[in-house]
């Protein structure tokens, strides 16, 4: 008996059957593995600002005091400062959403071939100086690198990434000018130092092209302390002195307003620009030269944050709130970005170096350091918020 001769349909149906399984298996292949994972982009409403510090002792540095990178004031665990454990197992807990912490390897993979630069005061170095650290856990062949006017800086060869800062405590341009005979007397005082509202300082003023991600800050040197009435500020515009004379928190304004504009217009738009607030001092007893002192073993309790630095109550710590009221009206209309870590900075009254400065007599000559932070410590946490706002600025565009 002849075989019954195969449907026509036949070879169309192995033909569609090699085609999905196919598809199928290619669909497999490109599931993500558990190693190849990819985390999705935190939603920028995210606000990682409001929060509580949480305590928990599994929460340990990335970095410790042999990190070539730090600077040796700051470095309290050489140092030998007190309750060191205890200041790194505070947690900061957004209250909305989850903070993780920065993951070296992964955050340099994303910045490869970019550039990350600090404009400001020191402040901003302590910021760079912990961030430099805990990068380093990812590239232990990281050089110091100081070009382009940089204070310090590092470069890391594995990711062909640079990050740096750049010393411009006003910002602005400003030089010390003595007195000349021709002056007479003037109360006592000894010259001026001239500030140019409109020019940026010459440190920074040539880097708008060569980093992708820049961070300022500027506020702690805008005191008498710094510029008493026998060296003051003297405030110029078009290279003309400002007339009636400013005094020091009328030409904090304008330089913020000045500086913000040029930003705005010489800094190419794919830069992602970041503005710091202040960093909150916690002098309690008096100021730095008034035997002000910050020995304190935990965070504070938030309903003593106003008492410290509402500036009704005219404390030691006022000018932090001061100043951060008038950086944010000055930007205003641009698209700097505020980066505002004090309020979870105004916590951590433990957290400051205090008497262990590294330094034989550095007490008694500059008294206590209740203004920079301890490394490791709260500066870890502001890397961790600076990372995912990077990536959060450069995914978006």
């Amino acid at each position: 008996m002849a075989p019954k001769l195969l449907s026509p349909l036949f070879p169309w149906l192995i033909l569609l059957t090699l085609l999905l399984l196919f598809l199928y298996s290619s669909l497999l292949s490109s599931s993500p593995t558990p190693h190849s994972k990819r985390i999705p982009p935190l939603p920028s409403t995210c606000n990682f600002f409001k929060g509580r510090w949480v305590q928990d002792h599994n929460h340990i540095p990335m970095y410790d005091e042999t990190c070539p990178f730090h600077r040796n004031a700051w470095n309290c665990l050489r140092n030998k400062r007190d309750d060191m454990g205890v200041i790194n197992s505070w947690k900061w807990v957004p209250q909305d959403c989850v903070l993780p912490r920065i993951d070296p390897v992964r955050f340099l993979g994303r910045m490869r071939n970019r550039n990350i630069g600090f404009v400001g005061d020191s402040l901003n170095e302590n910021f760079l100086v912990s961030f430099l650290c805990i990068l380093r856990v990812a590239d232990v062949g990281a050089k110091k690198w100081k070009r382009k006017g940089a204070w310090r800086g590092a470069y890391f060869p594995r990711f062909n990434v640079t990050v740096a800062y750049h010393r411009a405590v006003l910002l602005s341009k400003y030089e010390w000018q003595p007195k000349q005979p021709a002056d007479g007397n003037q109360n006592g005082r000894k010259g001026i130092y001239r500030v140019d509202v409109d020019i940026p300082s010459d440190d920074w003023a040539n880097i708008a092209d060569y980093y992708d991600v820049l961070v300022f800050n500027t506020g702690h040197w805008w005191g008498f302390d710094k510029f008493p009435k026998e060296t003051p500020l003297t405030f110029y515009r078009a290279g003309e002195a400002i007339y009636p004379p400013l005094d020091i928190l009328d030409g904090f304004k304008v330089v913020l307003e000045n500086m913000a504009s040029y930003i705005q217009n010489k800094i190419p738009q794919k830069t992602l620009k970041l503005w710091r607030l202040q960093s909150p001092r916690h002098f309690h007893g008096g100021d730095w030269n008034q035997n002000g002192s910050c020995m304190f073993n935990k965070p504070l309790e938030e309903q003593q944050l106003d008492l410290w630095f509402d500036p009704s109550n005219n404390g030691p710590n006022k000018e932090e709130r001061l100043l951060n009221r008038l950086i944010e009206d000055a930007l205003q209309g641009t698209d700097i970005q505020l980066l505002n870590l004090s309020r979870l900075s105004e916590f951590r009254a433990d957290a400051h170096p205090a008497i262990w400065l590294g330094q034989k007599d550095a007490v008694k000559v500059w008294g206590q350091d209740c203004m920079h932070w301890c490394l490791p410590g709260v500066p870890d946490t502001w890397v961790d918020i600076l990372s995912e706002l990077i990536h959060i600025g450069l995914e978006t565009g």
